[in-house]
């Protein structure tokens, strides 16, 4: 155990037992209810020897077992060993913020909040998973429990494991569920969602060290900015990154907020030399994934670091309210799959198909091609336009033959079909369409690149939005206040609209990304050429080398934007050099 020191400086030291000894603690995250609970705990006869939220965990179990996981709120993976009933009980938070990896071989039980920690104990033999490969391919990200290596697995969000007389038993905990109690009235809704943010805001701000906000000028962190600074004596410190290009750049609506409440405001320019920061990147990711915001995560985590220990984020506002574009694409689907398809078939795709890509971040020609692309799809699954980077007639020339006779047909389909069905929600419905986002891309994507990024800086990231009880009163609003009409997040702009600035209000979601289609043209391709060279990915036997040459070419010449499949196609290159060759 390494230790963050955030909360009772002196006495939260770990691992941590209670006062006989019988129960030992070891715990990485926040418990955000600590004090509350500590009352209550106490008013039941538990005494305890520190201030640390660490402690409290420690009484809950003995007071409530295995149920104490329902008293907490917070981010948290912890494993906690029970001597009395020789009993290991592992546990990770509701939404999935915080990461837990474990691997049984048969004999030995090995769990760590890193991937490299296992691997530097267990001596087994390594295979790369092929089916999380295809899964890391096709959406960026490896979803729970697999990872790239085979036996080794992460524990799912809202789950716990226990592990008793060689016998693993893992269940679910906790999972989102749509109440019956729904909340039509916009006004009702909006003033128990700012109620809502406003605690949970307050009680992060809860730490011995201190406190900052990243600040990107979206509505999400500029509601949480807008809430702290009501709740501090002092500025808020806040922090921003930005980028030469100019549609990639945020930084205007950034300061247009730290203007409005007054906060000391940080930011820098993150330019093509971000090739320093891969090496800090790769070492951390662990699991990997192919978010090219890793790179602008890590540099706004070490300029936030330089001041402060804990910042507050602005994630989870999208998943909840319905901010990306794909919502809004899945609405306009609709209307598409009435054309003939002879039309859509035929003329639309060949348009799209002749499109060069635009060098700009979005712009409509890339939405259409992405929107096209989409739309190809199964119906079921055309919600996943904008979270899908490697479709099935590229995939069908990418992998060598022994490779790929090894994945099963259609599993990632069945993979992400599995989500919708498990959706308490009506099938095809927005809400839906959040449930997956919340259980998949959120917690292995998002969440994934802030954690590992902030902590290889030791800097602690809190999420107000992802508090367990706002994301269950989110359940509660239904769709048509989350997307009115063309507008998107509705609900959490009408409730901030006497607090926001106007132009924060009325823009539209950008997203945290680099250029990378363009530095792969220029700065990055002296790495793309050696990491995907022809000599290279014959020796690694995984890929067809004309395949990936033909990438490359289309790419560089700037016929097509294959800069998602290469970058992922580089990750893995990467990974390989760090966990296989070493």
């Amino acid at each position: 155990m390494r230790r963050l020191q955030v909360i009772d400086l002196e006495g939260g030291s770990q691992p941590q037992g209670n006062e006989d000894g019988s129960l030992v603690l070891v715990f990485n995250g926040e418990i955000y209810n600590f004090r509350d609970l500590r009352k209550e705990l106490s008013a039941a006869g538990h005494r305890f020897r520190t201030r640390s939220d660490t402690e409290v965990i420690l009484h809950a179990y003995e007071e409530y077992g295995e149920s104490c996981l329902q008293h907490l709120n917070g981010m948290f993976a912890f494993a906690l060993y029970d001597r009395t009933r020789r009993t290991l009980f592992m546990a990770r938070d509701r939404i999935g913020i915080k990461p837990l990896y474990y691997l049984f071989d048969g004999s030995t039980l090995f769990f760590a909040s890193e991937l490299k920690a296992i691997l530097a104990a267990w001596e087994g033999p390594r295979e790369v998973d092929a089916q999380a490969l295809d899964l890391f391919l096709t959406l960026e990200y490896i979803p729970s429990p697999r990872t790239l290596i085979k036996g080794l697995r992460k524990l799912p969000p809202g789950h716990c494991l226990s592990f008793r007389e060689g016998r693993i038993r893992e269940r679910r905990y906790w999972d989102l569920a749509r109440g019956n109690d729904t909340i039509r009235d916009a006004d009702e809704a909006a003033e128990g969602l700012r109620n809502l943010l406003d605690e949970s805001v307050k009680r992060r701000l809860v730490s011995d060290v201190p406190v900052g906000a990243f600040l990107s000028g979206g509505i999400d962190s500029s509601a949480v900015v807008a809430h702290m600074a009501e709740h501090s004596s002092r500025p808020v410190q806040t922090f921003s990154i930005g980028f030469e290009e100019s549609t990639y750049n945020e930084l205007e609506y950034a300061r247009t907020v730290a203007r409005r409440f007054g906060t000391d405001h940080h930011e820098e320019i993150l330019k093509p030399d971000a090739m320093g920061l891969l090496e800090t990147v790769m070492d951390h990711l662990d699991d990997p994934i192919g978010d090219f915001s890793v790179f602008p995560t890590l540099m706004v985590s070490r300029m936030a670091r330089e001041a402060v220990t804990v910042i507050l984020s602005g994630d989870g506002g999208d998943e909840l309210f319905g901010g990306y574009d794909t919502y809004m694409a899945q609405r306009l689907d609709r209307l598409y799959r009435k054309i003939p398809s002879a039309l859509r078939l035929g003329f639309f795709r060949h348009i799209g198909e002749k499109l060069p890509p635009s060098q700009k971040k979005k712009g409509p020609v890339n939405r259409f091609k992405r929107f096209l692309e989409g739309a190809s799809l199964n119906k079921e699954l055309a919600h996943t336009r904008w979270m899908i980077f490697l479709h099935e007639e590229t995939k069908q020339g990418l992998y060598r033959d022994g490779f790929s006779s090894g994945l099963p047909q259609d599993h990632v389909e069945e993979l992400l079909l599995g989500f919708f069905q498990r959706s308490p929600f009506r099938k095809g419905s927005l809400d839906s369409q959040l449930y997956v986002d919340l259980n998949l891309y959120l917690p292995e994507d998002i969440l994934v690149k802030v954690d590992r990024m902030s902590m290889a800086v030791s800097l602690e990231v809190r999420v107000p939005f992802l508090d367990h009880e706002l994301v269950e009163f989110a359940a509660r609003i239904p769709e048509e206040l989350k997307i009115r009409r063309f507008t998107q997040k509705y609900i959490l702009k009408k409730s901030m609209r006497h607090i926001l600035p106007p132009a924060i209000l009325k823009r539209g979601k950008e997203g945290f990304s680099i250029p990378m289609k363009n530095w792969f043209r220029k700065e990055f391709k002296p790495l793309l050429l050696d990491v995907l060279s022809r000599d290279r990915i014959s020796r690694e036997g995984f890929f067809d080398p004309s395949s990936i040459e033909l990438l490359k070419k289309e790419h560089l010449e700037g016929v097509q934007n294959h800069s998602h499949l290469l970058w992922t196609l580089v990750v893995f290159g990467l990974w390989l050099d760090r966990y296989f060759r070493k």
